[in-house]
């Protein structure tokens, strides 16, 4: 068994003296393991760090195996993001986030999405916005879909700004209004892919919905935390207070 694949770096555990057990996320395989054979030289450890790209070659005797990886790298991005605490705090959030998916699995489209904000880390605008996007579609994939097209209440689809922690479908301003303390926010920019977060507020308002979400129907059944990453990651947006998002 033999294929090859661009994917990023996830993930690293060491495996005997000299060799690395890697995870990565590619387009046609999903996210996928291999052992790499002296990963934790000098050379293959700065290609091997998270957010990097690479070119990945598996080899297995059966599909089964765990298999072995050649890498060559394609694209170093982990030193800048290392150098921004918040790129590196939403960097190991998404790698976190893939990690939930089941292993050789494809996603193209989510890949593709991972694939927009790595790219721009650390200083591009736009990818906050595009990592809550991300944990949308996250919940998607994994089968808990959020519905925001129309309201629960009356089927329109103006002037949505609720989401109903129950069915986790929109509502309108007017339907939502009497019962206001007990919906979420929905920020006007997740309704449109290529809208900007209107401010840090607008932000931590769509992470506080894909919060609530990820918790309720993926880390909580799985009895498992939200990332560490993703706190300090809305630790530090807070920290912005009201200024233009990043």
């Amino acid at each position: 068994m033999e294929w090859t694949d661009s994917g990023f770096i996830l993930a690293t555990r060491r495996h005997g003296e000299t060799s690395l057990i890697v995870e990565a996320f590619t387009p046609a395989h999903g996210r996928h393991l291999g052992l790499v054979k002296g990963g934790r030289s000098a050379r293959l450890r700065a290609v091997l760090q998270p957010g990097n790209r690479a070119r990945l070659t598996w080899r297995a005797r059966l599909s089964e195996h765990l298999g072995h990886f050649t890498v060559e790298a394609e694209g170093s991005r982990a030193a800048d993001i290392m150098l921004d605490s918040m790129a590196l705090a939403g960097l190991n959030t998404l790698t976190a986030l893939v990690r939930l998916l089941p292993e050789r699995d494809p996603h193209d489209q989510l890949y593709a999405l991972f694939e927009q904000i790595a790219a721009a880390l650390p200083d591009r605008p736009g990818w906050l916005g595009d990592l809550a996007r991300f944990e949308l579609r996250i919940l998607a994939e994994l089968g808990f879909g959020l519905d925001l097209e129309s309201c629960a209440a009356t089927g329109t689809s103006e002037d949505l700004v609720y989401v109903s922690p129950k069915s986790g479908r929109a509502v309108s301003a007017a339907a939502g209004a009497p019962y206001a303390g007990r919906l979420l926010a929905l920020p006007a920019f997740l309704a449109r892919e290529d809208a900007l977060p209107e401010s840090a507020a607008a932000l931590l308002d769509a992470f506080a919905l894909t919060g609530f979400f990820l918790d309720r129907d993926i880390y909580g059944p799985r009895a498992i935390s939200a990332p560490q990453s993703r706190e300090r990651l809305l630790r530090l947006l807070r920290e912005a207070g009201g200024g233009a998002a990043p």
